[in-house]
């Protein structure tokens, strides 16, 4: 914490992720003055379903707020703005006049209405033309879509015209600047399939194909927007910043660099490339707008591995073990033994192949340990697809940044640029999200760079390059149909 005696502007950053609320108070030098925690809670039930209380969310920020105001005492005034990022493709209902819950956080891991997906895949085509993503049940429109045709509260909320329907992020803001405007981000917007990334508002026509009402869902605003003072204790400050965890954290060492794959290791990896202000396509992966100001809109190229994080936590669960222990101990077996394969499709296979019903399982049996380890490599291994597709689009990889808890693995950060041939730099920060959020804040030219980083230079590794041979295989028979053997 700062003494009271200095006078610089500081910046608040809010990031609500799967596990917990985060609040960084961050200065125009990329350092942390103060931070908060609040951890958050899944439910997890049948038929895939994955969900979170709304206001258990909503007030952890809050709690977020009010211990940051506590940490700073009167340096508190010093905050001049906040910035929200959120869980992206995560989805609430609320009543329009109070703004109190209709129903629970569906998370963007919630695959409840992959039939209904299923049944519209004859419009794939135009709905990846208008909105640069793929039909997916982990996007907001079917799971929208499911609670006006499922739930009780949100159908009568609708006859009384008492209804709105969107993004987890509209509901927050909702509650922490105390509003009754529903305004929508971007980042947000576009993960529900009803978001046009060229015209950057929603689709008539897709709302039309998805059967949701254009008039429930939130109003359609860029990233930076005025939507009112947020309280931080005593003191308040304008809430100008609204976007997604990952569309934040692509901005953590600044503006992105051309060449340059980000790759943020969470429970999710999702890798993201910068193509600039003209979106761009290659098959297989999304085209994301990651961010939306007066020059309009800025776009990446985004692949998706859902089993990152959660597949080391479905291993140890089922196992009734520690995931990080396991992992230690895997590696600590690597020089006498080799790990299996394992194909990887914890909370769905995304891209480029993009199965929600996957079938996971090993190749072969081995320890816990290395099992542990054969899932660490089927993380690189996804990503690898997903880079060797952009590649082949004709784009140059001059280097890979990792950011996230998973980043921390050095096996992992090796096998990246061993598989790529290129240099992998693991930054030096822990709150990716945040951090990008505060540049977008502050858009400070102090801002730190990715040059403090840790450098992983691409190795010859004949043993791994056969390992994934075999693994490539396997997903090709497994993806006609074969079943993995073993779970």
């Amino acid at each position: 914490m700062t003494p009271g005696t200095q006078t610089e502007p500081l910046y608040l950053a809010l990031d609500q992720g799967g596990h917990a609320s985060r609040a960084l108070v961050i200065d125009g030098r990329g350092q942390t003055i103060a931070d908060a925690y609040v951890p958050i809670a899944t439910q997890r039930g049948a038929d895939f379903h994955v969900e979170h209380d709304a206001l258990e969310l909503a007030e952890s920020l809050a709690s977020c707020c009010l211990k940051i105001s506590a940490l700073l005492g009167t340096d508190t005034a010093r905050i001049v703005s906040a910035g929200l990022a959120t869980q992206r493709s995560s989805i609430v209902c609320w009543q329009k006049h109070s703004g109190l819950p209709l129903t629970p956080v569906l998370s963007w891991q919630d695959r409840r209405a992959f039939d209904f997906i299923d049944q519209r895949l004859a419009y794939a085509e135009q709905v990846a033309d208008i909105t640069g993503l793929v039909m997916s049940p982990h996007y907001g429109a079917s799971k929208l879509n499911w609670c006006l045709e499922y739930d009780e509260d949100v159908q009568a909320a609708r006859r009384n015209h008492d209804l709105v329907i969107g993004p987890l992020a509209s509901f927050l803001v909702r509650h922490l600047v105390n509003s009754t405007d529903n305004v929508c981000d971007p980042a947000n917007a576009s993960r529900t399939l009803l978001w046009d990334r060229r015209t950057c508002d929603w689709s008539d026509l897709l709302c039309r194909i998805f059967a949701v009402d254009r008039n429930l869902l939130p109003l359609s605003v860029p990233s930076t927007f005025n939507a009112g003072a947020i309280e931080i204790g005593a003191h308040s400050a304008p809430l100008q910043l609204i976007t997604g965890d990952q569309s934040a954290a692509i901005y953590a060492f600044g503006q992105p660099r051309p060449h340059t794959a980000y790759i943020n290791l969470g429970t999710g990896a999702f890798l993201q490339w910068p193509v600039g202000r003209t979106a761009v396509d290659v098959p297989g992966l999304l085209n994301s707008v990651v961010f939306q100001d007066a020059g309009g809109p800025e776009y990446v190229l985004e692949g998706t591995v859902n089993g990152a994080g959660s597949a080391l936590e479905w291993h140890g669960k089922r196992l009734r073990q520690n995931a990080r222990a396991l992992v230690q101990e895997g590696l600590t077996e690597l020089s006498d033994n080799m790990p299996p394969l394992f194909l990887n499709g914890i909370s769905g296979l995304g891209s480029p192949y993009w199965q929600s019903d996957f079938q996971s399982g090993f190749l072969g049996t081995a320890t816990p340990g290395l099992c542990a380890v054969a899932i660490l490599e089927s993380i690189a291994f996804l990503l690898q697809v997903n880079l060797e597709k952009i590649i082949s689009s004709g784009r140059k990889l001059e280097r890979i940044v990792l950011t996230g808890g998973l980043s921390r693995v050095d096996y992992l950060c090796q096998v990246i640029a061993d598989l790529n041939r290129t240099t992998v730099v693991r930054a030096d920060i822990r709150e990716a999200t945040a951090k990008g959020t505060g540049y977008l804040l502050s858009r400070s030219v102090s801002w730190p760079t990715l040059d403090d980083g840790e450098f992983f230079t691409a190795t010859t590794n004949s043993e791994l390059n056969l390992r994934h041979m075999r693994w490539t295989a396997a997903m090709d028979e497994a993806l006609k149909g074969s079943s993995p053997t073993g779970v």
